[in-house]
C-alpha cells in the first residue's frame, strides 16, 4: 500500500512574530495568514525488508535504517525522524519496513513555513496510514510540539496551523500554547484582486530563521522597549489587515503591509540586509506600492503589492536581479492524505 499527503505553504500577511513565545505568552499574539498553491509532499510505501528508507529531497538526506521503535536524532532528516519517534511514543505500531519520500515546492528557508508545513505533511501521512484519531487542531499542536519541543527548533506556532487548516485564517495565540483558528470567508472577487495585485519574489538566498527568532525572543525577555512596542503594532496590524481583506480595501491592505515591514525591521538586526533593500528599491522604482518579507526575514520570499496594470513592469525590473518571481494563487484546502492500493493488473494504452 502507498500513502500520500500534501500540505500548503503560507504567506504571513500580518502579525508575524507575535505567535512566538515569550511574547505570545505575555501579551497574546494575532496572525493573519493565507495558504497558497505551493506544497510540501510526503509518500509512505510499505515494504517487507525490516528497513526504514528515507528519501528526504527537502533535506538532501537519503539514508536507510533498521526498522526500530526509535530513530537517532543526529541532524539528518530530523523532521522525518522526529515525527516517526513521536508517533511511536503516542501511538505505538509495528512495521515490517517502509520507505518515506518528502519534498517541497519551495526551497527551505524561503519564509513560507516550509519546515513546519513538512512536519504537518509527514504527520498527515502517518495519520492516514495508521488511521489515527487526529483532527486539524491535534495535528497542528502535535507538529508544533515535535518541532519546537522534541527537536528544539526555534520558531512560532502559525505555520503548523496554517498548513493543517488551509485558506485565509485569523489566528489567536495565548498562554499555555492555546491557539484559536478563525477561518475567514473572503469573497472571490477580493481574492482575485489580491492575486492580481501581489507578486512573490524569491531573493535567491535561503536563510535560517533560528538566529533572527532567538534575537526576537531575547528582545522580549529583556524588555527591549523599542522591539516590544514594534511587536504591539505588528499585532494590531493583524486586526487592521483582517478588516481590509474582508472589505476588499486594497489601499488599506497596501498601507498595512508596508507599515508592518517597517515595524518588523525593528524586531531584530538581521531581518533586512542590502540584498533585500536592493529588491525593495528596484520594485518600488518600477511601481510597487509596498512590500514585506515573508517569514522571519533575512532572505527568502518578498511579497510586493502593486497596481495590477504595472505588475509586468515590476516583474521585468526584478528579473534583472539574482532572484526570480514565483507565480502563485491562494488556496482553500489544508493538509490532506490518501491511500493507493496496488492492483494485480497493469493497464496499457492501445495504439
Amino acid at each position: 500500500m502507498i500513502i500520500r499527503s500534501k500540505a500548503p505553504l503560507r504567506l504571513g500577511l500580518a502579525g508575524g512574530g507575535s505567535d512566538v513565545s515569550p511574547y505570545s505568552d505575555t501579551y497574546g499574539g494575532l496572525i493573519l495568514n493565507a495558504t497558497i498553491n505551493l506544497y510540501a509532499y510526503c509518500t509512505i510505501e510499505e515494504t517487507k525488508d525490516n528497513l526504514i528508507t528515507i528519501n528526504g529531497y527537502d533535506s538532501d538526506c537519503f539514508k536507510t535504517f533498521a526498522a526500530e521503535k526509535i530513530l537517532n536524532i543526529d541532524g539528518e532528516a530530523s523532521l522525518i525522524k522526529g515525527v516517526y519517534n513521536r508517533i511511536q511514543k503516542e501511538y505505538p505500531f509495528e512495521t515490517n519496513g517502509f520507505k518515506i519520500t518528502t519534498y517541497n515546492d519551495a526551497p527551505a528557508g524561503s519564509g513560507l513555513g516550509t519546515s513546519s508545513t513538512m512536519v504537518v505533511c509527514i504527520l498527515k501521512c502517518f495519520v492516514e496510514w495508521l488511521s489515527l484519531p487526529l483532527g486539524d487542531y491535534e495535528i497542528s499542536r502535535l507538529a508544533y510540539e515535535i518541532e519546537r519541543k522534541d527537536l528544539g527548533l526555534s520558531g512560532g506556532k502559525q505555520d503548523q496551523y496554517a498548513a493543517a487548516f488551509g485558506g485565509f485564517n485569523y489566528m489567536e495565540f495565548w498562554q499555555n500554547d492555546m491557539v484559536i483558528v478563525n477561518p475567514l470567508k473572503v469573497k472571490r472577487w477580493i481574492i482575485d484582486e489580491l492575486e492580481a495585485s501581489m507578486l512573490l519574489y524569491f531573493t535567491g538566498r535561503s536563510r535560517s530563521s533560528a538566529a533572527i527568532i532567538d534575537e526576537q525572543k531575547k528582545n522580549t525577555s529583556t524588555g527591549n522597549t523599542l522591539a516590544i512596542e514594534a511587536m504591539h503594532r505588528i499585532k494590531q496590524s493583524a486586526i487592521d489587515m483582517k478588516l481590509a481583506v474582508l472589505k476588499g480595501d486594497m489601499a488599506a491592505f497596501a498601507q498595512i503591509l508596508g507599515k508592518g515591514w517597517e515595524d518588523k525591521k525593528k524586531m531584530a538586526g538581521a531581518i533586512s540586509n542590502p540584498m533585500i533593500q536592493e529588491a525593495f528599491d528596484v520594485a518600488t522604482t518600477a511601481g510597487a506600492i509596498a512590500g514585506k518579507v515573508s517569514g522571519a526575514g533575512g532572505g527568502g520570499f518578498i511579497m510586493f503589492f502593486v497596481e495590477p496594470t504595472r505588475k509586468k513592469e515590476v516583474i521585468n525590473a526584478l528579473r534583472k536581479l539574482d532572484g526570480f518571481v514565483m507565480p502563485f494563487n491562494f488556496t482553500e484546502g489544508g493538509a490532506h492524505g490518501w491511500k493507493i492500493y496496488p492492483t494485480d493488473k497493469v493497464s496499457t494504452l492501445s495504439k
